[in-house]
């Protein structure tokens, strides 16, 4: 009884290894063949099969015109080949060489893989049933809703619906054309993963990177690693850029620079949001304003920088106005753009220099206007005020407007220093140098005569209006306009901080002697604080007073 039960539990292991095998490897099936013949003149077994051919593999099916099954479980199929998978997988060929044991299949002539809403066309096409991976060696294209892709090489993965493409990737799409040196496709998310050079071109921009993603259903994409957007008329770079195209939006972070050619200025810094739609943008960390004119380059640095499009009157324009306004060629007809800088605002040309809290910068009229205790070098001179307004021309300083305590020093040496000083005044420039100043209302001046290089007194005088004559940023000549009353002291009569007029302060600490300077932070006087008018509690108490 032991060695029969021995026997038995033999046989019962050697039967489960025969049937684990069977499983394993499972012999294609023939289903159907109008015509079936034998042939062994090969020294090779196999069976020649004509007319409506068909088999089946587990879960594939096959069918063509003509084929030859071989007895170790492999087959070759010949014209209108056919392979279905499930419900979803569809593949068609001239010729398919098919091995029962690993599932492989190896299609060529007219290769056409059909998934879903997607249909790869191709010369040659290895396919692995079992884990539902397929490669192509030969071009290939790629049909998806409105994307067209083509590729040298390329790997289909039925399980995570995605392809993989290689050397001279194109995909077409309505709205644009993408090329790559590697690009990833998901056919159920319509999003591509590029991990190479890139060059994606469309009617808005053109758009270059080497690394990075597209969603092409909802059309947005982040670019990487030398990440450019090109617009036609202005260019943005960074390390990392998102761009949302049905919003006009961008996002840029990282060694950021915006180029506008149609104002040649350039934009830097760390991060940087820009609306087609609108034209508004700004940028911040480290952010800096560069304008080349005529062999001299204006360098601009605020903790924020933005830039809008504003009205005559100076009012940033909506989103929808601008659109109204826009003509064939995209232009904002009737619109202009400005520039802001915000906070810790400082600038700097060779031939001029200076701070403040804020900064506007129209390109219409190219009036820079300072605001909050701003200070301006021109050579010798600090001029300061409530607000300055600078209008350049060509590269050059025109002419400049001080409204509000209106200040201008100049140092003569470590202890004196000439100034004026007013209500108002306006100043006339000539090669980028001061040569005239009308200083308007309350007029103030010290001013020490030379002969040579020898003092010979000190003029302080009042008047209502006066103009002053520059020849090389130097004081040549001062007219008194109305009401003048002047005094001229010997020089060792008064002392030199006896002299100061109110309202003098030499700020030289404060300049930027070179364009890194300009990111140097200095705190500025605090901005006046605003009357806030009573509301309906202060009125009420007001009266009860």
């Amino acid at each position: 009884m032991k060695r029969l039960a021995f026997h038995l539990l033999t046989i019962t292991f050697i039967l489960a290894g025969v049937s684990g095998f069977a499983q394993k490897s499972r012999r294609i099936e023939l289903l159907n063949a109008d015509v079936l013949e034998y042939d062994e003149t090969s020294g090779q077994k196999f069976k020649r099969l004509l007319g409506n051919v068909s088999f089946k593999h587990e879960d594939v099916y096959m069918y063509c015109d003509s084929a030859y099954l071989y007895n170790d479980n492999k087959m070759d199929a010949f014209s209108k080949v056919h392979i279905r998978q499930g419900d979803t997988l569809n593949m068609y060929g001239d010729v398919l060489k098919y091995n029962g044991d690993t599932k492989k299949a190896d299609l060529s002539g007219n290769v056409k893989l059909v998934d879903k809403d997607m249909t790869l066309t191709t010369q040659h096409m290895t396919y692995d049933m079992k884990a539902n991976i397929g490669s192509y060696d030969t071009p290939g294209k790629i049909v998806n809703k409105d994307n067209v892709l083509t590729s040298k090489r390329g790997y289909y993965y039925e399980k995570r619906r995605e392809l993989f493409f290689k050397d001279d990737v194109k995909l077409v799409n309505p709205e644009y054309t993408m090329t790559s040196d590697t690009l990833r496709y998901n056919t159920v998310s319509r999003v591509s993963y590029f991990l190479g050079p890139t060059k994606i071109v469309s009617k808005e921009n053109t758009i270059t990177c080497r690394s990075g993603w597209y969603d092409t259903e909802k059309d947005i994409s982040q670019f990487s690693k030398k990440a450019v957007i090109d617009t036609k008329d202005q260019v943005i770079k960074g390390d990392s850029i998102f761009y949302d195209r049905h919003k006009g939006f961008g996002k840029a972070i990282g060694n950021i620079e915006m180029l506008d050619s149609a104002e040649n200025i350039s934009i830097y810094g760390n991060y940087a949001e820009h609306y087609e739609g609108s034209g508004k943008a700004f940028v911040t960390g480290r952010a800096r304003l560069a304008q080349v004119s005529e062999g001299d380059t204006l360098h601009m640095h605020g903790d924020t920088l933005r830039a809008a499009y504003t009205n005559d009157s100076l009012r940033i324009v909506s989103e929808t106005e601008i659109k109204a306004n826009k003509d064939t060629v995209n232009k904002f007809n009737g619109f202009h753009r400005i520039v802001f800088a915000y906070r810790h605002v400082a600038f700097y040309k060779k031939d001029m220099q200076g701070r403040c809290d804020s900064l506007a910068y129209s390109m219409k009229d190219s009036v820079m206007k300072l605001f909050y205790s701003p200070v301006l070098w021109s050579d010798k001179n600090q001029l300061t005020g409530d607000t300055i307004f600078i209008t350049t021309g060509n590269g050059s300083v025109r002419d400049m407007r001080i409204s509000g305590a209106a200040f201008i020093s100049t140092q003569e040496d470590t202890i004196r220093f000439n100034q004026i000083k007013g209500k108002k005044m306006k100043g006339y420039f000539k090669d980028n140098k001061l040569s005239r100043i009308f200083v308007e209302s309350n007029g103030e001046t010290v001013y020490y005569a030379k002969d040579k290089e020898k003092y010979i007194g000190i003029n302080k005088a009042v008047s209502e209006d006066l103009w002053i004559y520059m020849t090389d940023n130097e004081i040549r000549q001062i007219s008194f306009i109305k009401m003048p009353v002047g005094t001229l002291f010997p020089v060792n009569e008064i002392k030199p901080e006896e002299l100061k007029l109110d309202g003098f302060n030499w700020r030289i600490n404060q300049r930027p002697l070179t364009a890194e300077d300009i990111f140097t932070t200095v705190e500025l006087a605090p901005k006046p604080v605003d009357t806030v008018k009573p509301g309906r509690k202060g009125r009420e108490e007001k009266g009860k007073k």
